[in-house]
């Protein structure tokens, strides 16, 4: 018989479109980060792609309009954690901003670094586009070492 998936331990975040309360995402990041025993360079890496994840949800999904508000889920499982930012912006086209942040001539461009910098912070990003808005999706795996619980 397979083995169940155990149900993980989740907390939500729903706050407004603002730049000011990234830090909340910040400090809950770094929190989870610490009860799941990821050293700091991990810790810096999971927290530097939420708040950029957040970012993005705030100036592109709802161009800074503090009436919308950015969800966030954070779900601690023993291997690893998952984070899912929504928005409910229109989303955006992957694949023109895939071009861009893999050449060098773009290291310097004010949009789709974020995407980047997720990407090689994190274990795997996905994002989901549909009529309700636009969903991050961010995992970090715990090292094997330390995941026994």
């Amino acid at each position: 018989m397979p083995e169940l998936k155990r149900t993980p331990e989740v907390i939500n975040v729903r706050m407004p479109s603002r730049l000011d309360l990234l830090g909340v995402l910040d400090h809950v990041a770094q929190s989870l980060c610490e009860r799941l025993e990821f050293d700091s360079d991990t810790s810096s890496q999971v927290t530097m792609s939420v708040i950029e994840a957040g970012t993005n949800a705030i100036q592109h999904g709802h161009r800074r309009d503090p009436s919308k508000v950015v969800d966030t889920t954070f779900e601690l499982f023993p291997d690893r954690l998952e984070i899912t930012v929504k928005d409910s912006g229109p989303g955006f086209d992957l694949k023109s901003i895939d071009n861009d942040v893999t050449s060098p001539e773009h290291l310097f461009d004010p949009r789709g670094r974020g995407i980047f910098i997720m990407r090689a912070c994190m274990d795997s990003v996905d994002f989901q586009f549909g009529p309700t808005g636009t969903s991050c999706h961010l995992v970090k795996r715990r090292p094997a070492a330390s995941a026994t619980g």
